[in-house]
């Protein structure tokens, strides 16, 4: 009988995209998908340090997975991703019946350490560099329509909240041919839908020519590749963001009308300190260029409340700046100390959580109502969706993904998840649209469930 193996993701696309990476060399290795976390015989849990509660939501499944492996000694767990690349001792000393221990860059050494943790005991490996660029590794996709194809990894940036540059590394970009031919491969076996994954997407390839980034490029020969529908991408810096970027998403077809631009604070004297390199004027500006030349364009941000130093008059002009953005949604954040970046040092001027909590509830109102407004303008208009599922709360009603990435819910018979369908829109909320199916478009093309490798 198979081995099985069960995968907990925390974090962004990325490390989504390596769990899928980690997935396909399991599954090479002959071992089977399983979501009984009391059966199986691997746990691999892919972490994030981004937040402090990543810290916190590790080792309470730790300390979980050790009772079951108390009773089940044959049971191996692996940490992985950015909190094992960061924190490798700590896990080892506050989690000692973690079986293997592997960081970022050695995601292709998997398999071969749990080989080795099965022979030799508990096994530590963290690469400070990768040895092979990440999609070179097969990968199964559960969602067979769409799919995540890394561009860039590392990130050359110095932001003084964030701990992504020590625990992904340098900026590195995959050559232009190898992702294009990824595509074509995922178009040939069905995909649609494919999101082009790097720390800081828009400055890919400035390590590759002196003519700098070849981003505008890439965005049109992923988008030439036929099957594939629609493309997106993150995430991007506002710095790097080029006209000719914006060029593409405007006379690409296929590049989706949704662009996510983290603000992160509307302060200057905030985003100074951040190390961001723009002011609240220029990334508006670079917004409305966004928005002239790529109609009908979403737009959603990050922002972070209470950074170390933020004054009630800076946080009165991060309201400001997201009110005249209008945004379409936002992921906000309270700022969260993270040990080895620069914020977290400042210890002196950290903001009274209260403050930080009053806040945040003060800024959830504005995007809020500027999200609301933009989905009640979208009311009777016909969208074009995504089929992803049925909705959690109700089997009846099914849920697409539009173009711009906005959930649109609808009752409709059961269609195939990948099948494309028009929906009228006929109300809104702050986080998703509602409608009722006009037609269906376009069946699921997608070939099958199986791991695809990026190295055929």
């Amino acid at each position: 009988m198979a081995r099985t193996y069960l995968i907990r993701t925390f974090g962004c696309q990325m490390n989504e995209h390596d769990s899928e990476r980690i997935a396909g060399l399991l599954e090479s290795d002959g071992m089977e998908a399983t979501d009984d976390l009391e059966s199986a015989d691997v746990v691999v849990l892919n972490t994030c340090c981004i937040r402090e509660n990543a810290d916190n939501k590790l080792y309470g499944h730790l300390g979980h997975l050790k009772s079951l492996k108390d009773r089940n000694p044959g049971l191996q767990i692996a940490v992985a991703g950015c909190l094992a690349q960061k924190d490798r001792e700590m896990i080892q000393q506050r989690a000692p019946h973690a079986d293997v221990v592997f960081g970022t860059h050695n995601v292709a050494s998997a398999v071969t350490l749990l080989d080795r943790a099965r022979a030799e005991g508990p096994v530590m490996e963290i690469l400070e560099e990768s040895e092979a660029f990440p999609s070179a590794l097969p990968a199964r996709r559960d969602v067979p329509w769409a799919a995540w194809v890394t561009i860039q990894i590392g990130c050359d940036n110095a932001c003084a909240f964030c701990i992504v540059p020590s625990v992904r590394g340098r900026e590195i970009s995959r050559a232009p041919g190898e992702v294009v031919a990824e595509v074509e491969r995922l178009a040939t076996a069905g995909t649609i839908e494919v999101t082009l994954l790097g720390q800081n997407v828009n400055s890919y390839g400035r390590d590759i020519t002196r003519r700098g980034p070849l981003f505008s490029s890439l965005l049109r020969s992923v988008g030439a590749v036929d099957g594939i529908r629609r493309v997106r991408w993150t995430s991007p810096h506002p710095k790097d963001l080029r006209p000719e970027t914006i060029d593409a998403m405007a006379e690409v077809p296929a590049v989706c009308e949704h662009l996510h631009l983290p603000l992160q604070s509307g302060s200057d004297r905030i985003l100074a300190a951040m190390h961001r390199g723009y002011t609240a004027e220029r990334y508006l500006q670079k917004l409305a260029s966004a928005r002239a030349s790529v109609p009908d364009l979403a737009v959603t941000t990050d922002i972070i409340v209470g950074f170390p130093g933020e004054t009630d008059d800076d946080f009165a002009a991060t309201l400001e700046v997201v009110a005249e953005a209008g945004y379409d949604s936002a992921y906000t954040f309270l700022y969260s100390p993270r040990t080895g970046t620069e914020a977290a040092t400042r210890t002196a001027d950290f903001v009274a959580p209260e403050v930080v909590a009053e806040r945040f509830d003060r800024l959830k109102v504005v995007v809020e109502r500027s999200a609301l407004a933009r989905h009640q303008a979208r009311i009777g208009r016909v969208e074009e969706v995504v089929v992803e599922g049925s909705s959690r709360k109700d089997a009846s009603v099914l849920t697409g993904r539009t173009r711009q990435n906005k959930l649109l819910h609808f009752p409709s018979a059961p269609l195939g998840a990948g099948t494309f369908a028009t929906v009228r829109v006929t109300g809104a909320a702050p986080h998703h649209l509602r409608g009722e199916l006009v037609a269906v478009t376009a069946r699921p093309r997608h070939r099958s469930r199986i791991p695809v490798s990026a190295a055929e």
